[in-house]
């Protein structure tokens, strides 16, 4: 059963044997010893063990153990966060079985005891992020590496724990990763996988490959300078410098031959000839394509949106840049979008006054309803925020070559050191309109399960595309968020290897303002209804979107672990009604 204060959700948490099986033959196991063609040359590879994390069992003097508790002492089905001395560890029980892993997510280190544990799985109650219990890897995401696991065994009726004291101090282990046979062999214009774009899934899909094996030439390009770093960061941490959020270090790269070229815009792709051309006339043959470009940030159409001091945030330096003008001055935000919302948060305290526009009437409606949307506003303006709703930005007023002024269709004016824009975006797929890759009408690439186009070998992933949603029986939709991108990543990475794995994921999604969370799970486009639990003036409360009869999303303040609780009932396959809820 499904339960919360205040809130049952009657529906058993039920894997159809079917879908069990599925489950136990998961590709997020370890990488199967296969041969992969390239080029018609069969290529052997070997696998190895990062080496920030190495094998739990490799130095007797690194090793601890201890007894933890008694058998009697955990029931099926519960979780216990337990002390070795030299650091936790999280014991789980599961059929009789007693299983050890890292106690915190490695992600941003959620304490995964509050987590949700079904079917050989714990899930973090932050951000969704899943960890198979026997093994330790990672199977959701957001986050990019798996949980250490320790030994466990039972003695006269106590349970012991053996763990390296490395792991439990770091809490997290890369998976076994291949090298490339060698970069010496290979033409410089040429490679195996080219991934356009260094997010979070081309990241993802450039570490799947290795760790499914995959030991030929790979090349990511970027048009940012910087390695693949954590981009919800640029609105919720604005002065976090780059390589504060890295993804991964520049060690990595190198280690397991993964080649970032950075500040490279792919111009066109040749999807006949299999080449990409680059803006500065650099060609490159691939034979298997990533695209995961992302979006790129709507500009305002008014006078004097060139101006200085008018940002997107885009990049760290953007994020910094605005930190910097706006501490002690008037910043003014257009569009109450996340992006928009969360830097207003951020800003509240730093600048003399945030005035943040939007057109709608409340921030959020549209994805949160408008009830927890003018629930947000208020704590919005409690912190100083003052709103400016149903208009929009006519002119934008210099004084000396610099923004002084936001005039606003109603009229208006608002003083403006600062202005950042957040009206949203499109997706970055302009370079690909003559290239015979399907898009939408709005310009987003269309995928199938198998996150591939409808060229063959060329695979699509992250903000610009649009997918099939299983939980939305399989009907096409973008979803441009964090732990979305992860996954198709992953996917592409494993149909490039032919495995025919298809994306399954429930979207979970979060946002971060004055030290509270909202978590988000499912996919509520065009509900019709908003069934609300708990109280949204104290802020502590989850909210049911339904769409005739059933619920099609969930979001919570100060309400953890439902929405993962949540998150796991929809992706076993079952349906919550919207009579189960109320």
């Amino acid at each position: 059963f499904l339960f919360v204060p205040a809130v049952e959700v009657k529906i058993e948490v039920v894997i159809p044997e079917k879908e069990r099986s599925k489950e136990e033959m998961s590709p997020n196991g370890k990488a199967s010893p296969l041969i992969y063609k390239v080029n018609g040359t069969a290529r052997h590879y070997h696998l190895e063990e990062h080496p920030i994390v190495s094998s739990p069992y490799h130095n007797p003097k690194d090793m601890v153990e201890a007894s933890v508790c008694h058998v009697k002492d955990l029931e099926n089905g519960q979780m216990r966060e337990v002390d070795l001395g030299c650091g936790k560890a999280l014991l789980i029980k599961e059929s009789g079985e007693f299983h050890a892993v890292g106690h915190k997510c490695p992600h941003y280190g959620a304490p995964l005891v509050k987590g949700v544990l079904s079917k050989g799985r714990v899930r973090c109650p932050w951000h969704g992020a899943c960890f198979n219990i026997g093994t330790g890897d990672i199977e959701d995401f957001p986050g990019l590496d798996s949980l250490p696991r320790f030994q466990v065994k039972i003695e006269k009726e106590k349970v012991y724990i053996r763990a390296s004291k490395q792991a439990l101090q770091t809490q997290r282990r890369t998976k076994m990763m291949a090298k490339c046979i060698s970069l010496s062999n290979y033409n410089l214009s040429s490679t195996n996988v080219l991934i356009i774009g260094a997010g979070a899934a081309g990241l993802v899909c450039a570490e799947t490959l290795r760790q499914e094996g995959f030991s030929d030439r790979i090349v990511m390009c970027t048009m940012d300078r910087h390695l693949p770093y954590d981009r919800p960061k640029l609105s919720k941490s604005m002065d976090s410098q780059p390589e504060q959020i890295t993804l991964r270090p520049k060690e990595f790269f190198c280690t397991y031959d993964i080649e970032v070229l950075t500040e490279m815009q792919v111009a066109a792709v040749d999807i006949k000839s299999k080449i990409a051309v680059f803006k500065d006339g650099f060609k490159m043959e691939y034979n298997k394509l990533l695209i995961a470009t992302g979006n790129t940030p709507k500009a305002l159409s008014c006078k004097g949106k060139e101006m200085e001091n008018v940002f997107n945030i885009r990049t760290p330096e953007d994020a910094n840049r605005v930190v910097k003008l706006a501490t002690s001055k008037n910043v003014v935000i257009v569009g109450a979008s996340f992006l928009g919302m969360e830097v207003a948060a951020y800003l509240a305290e730093r600048a003399h006054s945030v005035s943040l526009v939007e057109l709608e009437e409340v921030p959020f409606k549209k994805f949160f309803g408008e009830r927890v949307g003018r629930a947000i506003m208020k704590m919005f303006e409690s912190n100083r925020v003052k709103f400016y709703m149903q208009t929009e930005v006519s002119e934008l007023r210099e004084q000396e070559g610099k923004l002084k002024e936001v005039v606003l269709k109603s009229g208006k004016v608002l003083r403006a050191d600062v202005c950042v824009v957040g009206v949203g975006a499109v997706p970055a797929t302009g370079f690909l309109k003559q290239s015979g890759i399907n898009m939408d009408s709005k310009g987003f690439i269309v995928v199938n399960k198998m996150m591939q186009t409808n060229i063959p070998g060329v695979f699509a992933a992250g903000d610009a595309v649009t997918f099939p949603l299983a939980l939305r029986n399989n009907k096409k939709v973008n979803v441009p968020h964090w732990q979305m991108a992860h996954m198709h990543g992953r996917i592409a990475a494993l149909n490039m290897l032919a495995h025919g794995t298809e994306i399954s994921t429930v979207p979970y999604l979060w946002t971060a303002m004055f030290g509270k969370s909202i978590r988000y799970a499912g996919h509520a486009e065009g509900f019709d209804d908003v069934v609300i639990q708990g109280d949204l003036d104290e802020l502590k409360f989850v909210a049911f979107y339904t769409k005739s009869d059933e619920v099609v999303a969930v979001a919570s303040m100060n309400y953890d672990p439902i929405v993962s609780k949540v998150a796991e009932v929809l992706a076993a396959g079952r349906t919550i009604r919207k009579r189960d809820v109320e």
